[in-house]
């Protein structure tokens, strides 16, 4: 619970008239609501979770949020990012974000931090806030959020999402376990996929981002029972919720300082990894495969390793599909070697990377090819614009 000083704090006519279904409720009140209008909160990120979170932070009356965010809204964005209109792609989010929350409350003050945030400026950034609420979507910045939180003693109401699955807690609270309990050590770089290769039900992080603002209210309020040791678990298929305990780690290691977190999560060893693998494999251009496919060749074979459901979105012509996951169980090797017959090998996938990986594969197995280099959204947007991007 956070102990501010009211006495300052004042509620309008314009304030019991805007939140009077709060201050019916016992639990709220006018001193529960003074709470709201003093306190102040961080959201990292205006994405799938910060959507809902900043517009129902910003409905409820909280006094100050602050919002960290560098990216421009895409239009593949607007299926699950709510805040966000198509009058703003390729405008700073944080902008389209600060303009609908004054547009909901021009009460609230908002303040944009449009930086990425890094282990140069996170504490500077979160000193001032109550509250930080982590809507990101990578585990570089996860543990720098959770780390500059421990060591500035403020709460972090966590949430994540994938596909149908998504969860919530509260990190950093009341003596509670922090990130580092959950995920002692990060994944391997390229293990789980981001949201733009395995997709996103655009109804989950609303309720999720929803959730971290329930907890967010209930922190300011030091009302009922927070998140904090559990984790919370909700699967969109089945309708269904489940809990895991979590407990602080005695034998954690002791934050001291903010650190370099791609290099902790293993990010520029694997940048540098693939950046040498892609070296030693052949590329080229979207422009060069089309003077390829316009010729009379027909000694090559162009496969494609995306997914299914994405081969169903566009295809380049004459594209054959074998799924990387195929080739990474080895049940795809020898169907390529197949297709192959003594012909060149020619490799693609949405952007580069998986068919990249596809190919390191295959040549551990002999089989040779070239990389696409910018895979089938480089083929639309220098190609050939009726092929759809996603």
């Amino acid at each position: 619970m956070l102990n501010p000083n009211l006495d300052d704090i004042q509620l309008t006519k314009d304030d019991y008239e805007r939140y009077s279904r709060h201050l019916i409720l016992p639990e709220v009140g006018v001193e529960g609501q003074k709470r709201l209008k003093a306190a102040s909160v961080l959201c990292i990120g205006t994405g799938g979770l910060g959507s809902p979170l900043l517009l129902y932070l910003a409905a409820a009356g909280i006094g100050r949020l602050g919002i960290v965010d560098f990216d421009v809204v895409d239009s593949s964005n607007l299926q699950r990012q709510v805040i966000h209109s198509s009058s703003w792609v390729n405008k700073p989010k944080i902008e389209s974000a600060k303009t609908r929350i004054l547009e909901l409350n021009p009460y609230c003050q908002v303040d944009l931090y449009e930086t990425r945030l890094s282990s140069a400026n996170a504490l500077d950034i979160m000193e001032s806030y109550d509250i930080v609420v982590d809507g990101t979507d990578n585990f570089p910045t996860r543990y720098l959020v959770n780390d500059a939180c421990v060591l500035l003693n403020k709460p972090n109401v966590y949430g994540s999402i994938f596909r149908f699955e998504g969860q919530a807690t509260v990190f950093n609270y009341q003596d509670g376990p922090n990130y580092r309990d959950l995920y002692p050590e990060p994944p391997p770089p390229g293990l789980v996929p981001s949201c733009a290769e395995g997709g996103v039900l655009g109804i989950l992080p609303g309720i999720i981002g929803v959730i971290q603002a329930t907890e967010t209210l209930k922190i300011i309020l030091g009302q009922g029972t927070t998140l904090s040791g559990r984790l919370l678990l909700f699967n969109a298929l089945d309708m269904s919720f489940r809990e895991l305990k979590l407990r602080p780690n005695p034998e954690r290691p002791i934050i001291e300082k903010l650190v370099d977190y791609e290099e902790f999560c293993g990010i520029h060893q694997a940048k540098a990894e693939e950046a040498k693998q892609m070296a030693e494999i052949p590329e080229m251009t979207v422009r060069e495969l089309k003077t390829l496919l316009d010729s009379p060749a027909k000694d090559y074979v162009l496969l494609d390793v995306r997914n299914p459901n994405e081969y169903e979105i566009a295809q380049i012509p004459g594209s054959v599909l074998v799924p990387l996951p195929d080739i990474e169980n080895g049940d795809g090797i020898e169907k390529v070697r197949s297709l192959t017959n003594g012909h060149r090998l020619i490799v693609h996938c949405k952007l580069g990377g998986r068919s990249a990986k596809a190919l390191g594969l295959l040549k551990q197995a002999g089989i040779e090819g070239t990389n696409v280099k910018g895979g089938i959204q480089a083929w639309s947007q220098e190609v050939d614009s009726s092929v759809p991007t996603y």
